[in-house]
């Protein structure tokens, strides 16, 4: 049987978040000292995996996150398809009662079933969805690529999970995440479907110290 075997990861920490700030695909930050921590973690836990390829998205949270991969001399891409979400006009602010709010009855509304609603001057979940299936379709058409590590974000990783396991984008929520998580996926090209191995895996990252109170 082909099969593909997929490593997806949401980056490592940044100050926004650990400050709840909302970044989205218009703010381009670095990882913080804990996020610097949580990369090399993943990288000691998984360099032994032989992977073919690594995918990013085009912000840098995601490349420096694989970092120690891509300098082992592991071909690698980067496709804006797999960026974050447009949050739109609140991107980059500090948090607010009147932003939280608003973010809250965006994501109750896209639960209910409303996802082609757009953040204010950003994207809603059906237009992320459709930019990243062009890079699915991609990925998928190299099957001498057996095993790929792709490092992308919170929302548009819910997102492409759905996608994946073709299910209605009202169920994204479902699939938990936290910075420098691990989901394992195999594809398999006799049948043509996704299968999930497991999901928001941390264990990699269990011997850190705690990084602030």
């Amino acid at each position: 049987m082909k099969r593909k075997t997929i490593y997806l990861i949401r980056h490592g920490e940044t100050d926004h978040n650990r400050n709840g700030i909302v970044q989205g695909s218009g703010v381009d930050t670095t990882l913080n000292e804990w996020g610097k921590a949580q990369a090399e973690a993943f990288y000691d836990a998984y360099q032994h995996v032989p992977f073919d390829k690594i995918y990013t998205s085009k912000l840098q949270r995601t490349v420096q996150s694989v970092q120690n991969f891509i300098d082992s001399g592991i071909p690698w891409e980067s496709h804006a398809g797999l960026n974050e979400i447009s949050w739109g006009c609140r991107e980059g602010r500090m948090p607010n009662d009147k932003d939280q709010g608003y973010y809250r009855e965006l994501i109750v509304a896209w639960q209910n079933g409303d996802v082609d609603m757009p953040c204010e001057e950003g994207e809603s979940p059906a237009q992320v969805r459709l930019r990243q299936k062009p890079v699915m379709d991609l990925i998928l058409s190299r099957p001498q690529e057996r095993t790929i590590l792709i490092a992308m974000h919170g929302r548009a990783m819910r997102i492409l999970l759905t996608l994946l396991f073709d299910e209605p984008l009202t169920a994204m929520d479902k699939y938990e995440h936290s910075n420098l998580c691990l989901y394992r996926i195999n594809y398999s090209y006799d049948e043509q479907k996704f299968a999930f191995v497991s999901g928001n895996d941390i264990t990699h990252l269990l011997s850190l110290d705690v990084p602030y109170n």
